[in-house]
């Protein structure tokens, strides 16, 4: 068993890391913010992380209270990982991180990301400003997750799961999605190439996508 590191350090920051500062602790807890998952599952949306050393931050993770083994209902059943309260409470300081790291001048657009990830970055984008006069409930269905966000009085919510009465439910890969939230790619061209399916109202996705940030780094 790897030998748990302190910094010795009486600041909580430092002590937060004592807890969360180790390498794929803080992604381990990304991918349980919206549910529990399996071994297997977390394997294979963090595929850069060895077994062992997912073992080893699971343990780490579970002895400092983040996180605890539970059982997962039918149909699915057996074993998996969930967040405590205390573990989900790190959700807000993750979309802060995600806002600060958005306008890094290297920030790479070439690596895919997980669901969690990608609906974790809606949070971080989300301009209220922009969103304050929008209302809207679009359904996600993913490969890897269904998500629901709803947005009005300038609040987004992204909640695993479905809505009733969506305006409108886009099926794809979230990879295929964010360009389009982000980046400025047409929701028809994305409609064109087949990466996304829209049922219901196109031009909702088309209002989403005016409710997030530029992708511009902060520069000086």
């Amino acid at each position: 068993m790897e030998r748990k590191r302190s910094y010795e350090d009486g600041c909580a920051f430092a002590q937060a890391l004592d807890l969360v500062g180790e390498r794929w602790a803080l992604l381990i807890m990304r991918e349980l913010m919206f549910g529990p998952r399996r071994f297997t599952d977390l394997k294979e949306t963090l595929p850069g992380i060895a077994t062992n050393m997912l073992t080893q931050r699971l343990v780490g993770l579970e002895d400092a209270g983040v996180l605890r083994r539970v059982d997962l209902p039918r149909p699915a059943r057996g074993k998996a990982y969930a967040l405590t309260a205390w573990g989900l409470a790190f959700r807000e300081p993750l979309r802060v991180i995600g806002i600060w790291a958005s306008r890094s001048p290297r920030l790479r657009f070439d690596r895919p990301l997980s669901a969690a990830a990608a609906m974790l970055s809606l949070e971080s984008m989300f301009d209220p400003g922009r969103a304050e006069n929008l209302r809207l409930a679009v359904d996600l269905r993913l490969p890897d997750g269904e998500f629901t966000l709803r947005m009005g009085d300038g609040h987004l919510d992204v909640a695993p799961g479905r809505v009733d009465n969506p305006d409108c439910v886009v099926r794809g890969d979230q990879n295929a999605l964010l360009p389009v939230l982000y980046a400025g790619k047409p929701v028809t061209a994305a409609l064109a190439d087949g990466s996304l399916v829209v049922e219901g109202d196109v031009d909702a996705i088309r209002r989403l996508a005016g409710a997030f940030r530029d992708l511009a780094p902060l520069k000086g």
